[in-house]
């Protein structure tokens, strides 16, 4: 199996995953945080996409995020800033973070998946190799930008599903 398609694979995994652990949930359930410092489903939802947003748009492409060349900021009401994806809030900023309706953040992550979709299949395993300039991570193979991405989105996902868990029990 090619890199590539290992990527795509995985990318679909997790969005079913994903899918399945929001599924259903009213808006007190994706905006209930256990604790005063903690995230909500809805925070690490969107938090999720917008990393996969930058990843693949702003690192590998050096091309304008969805976030801004969709307007999301404006169609989840949110600031416009291409960099703010919730990386360091302070619990303050988390608690005064107006969680998006859950359809809208599930539509804007459909449209950051497409493009991250439509750059793979567009892709070879020499562009895989290709080094990357990023401010966060310094020089990297675009290869190892997916691998830190995959990582980022799992976690999240287990986030997500554990804190649905707390709410409903197992499997509801």
């Amino acid at each position: 199996m090619e890199t590539r398609d290992f990527i795509l694979d995985m990318l679909d995994r997790m969005q079913q995953t994903v899918t399945g652990a929001v599924d259903s949930l009213t808006h007190k359930e994706l905006t209930w945080r256990p604790g005063p410092e903690a995230n909500s489903i809805g925070f690490i939802l969107w938090h999720q996409v917008r990393a996969e947003d930058v990843f693949v748009q702003s690192m590998i492409q050096q091309k304008p995020q969805v976030w801004v060349s969709e307007r999301w900021h404006q169609k989840l009401n949110l600031t416009e800033n291409p960099m703010d994806l919730g990386y360091g809030y302070t619990a303050e900023q988390v608690a005064a973070f107006p969680v998006p309706e859950l359809k809208d953040l599930l539509i804007y992550a459909a449209a950051v998946r497409a493009r991250t979709i439509e750059y793979l299949k567009g892709t070879t395993p020499d562009k895989l190799d290709e080094i990357v300039q990023t401010r966060v991570f310094r020089e990297l193979p675009v290869a190892k930008v997916f691998s830190i991405l995959l990582c980022e989105i799992t976690q999240h996902i287990g986030q997500i599903a554990y804190l649905r868990g707390l709410q409903r029990g197992l499997n509801k």
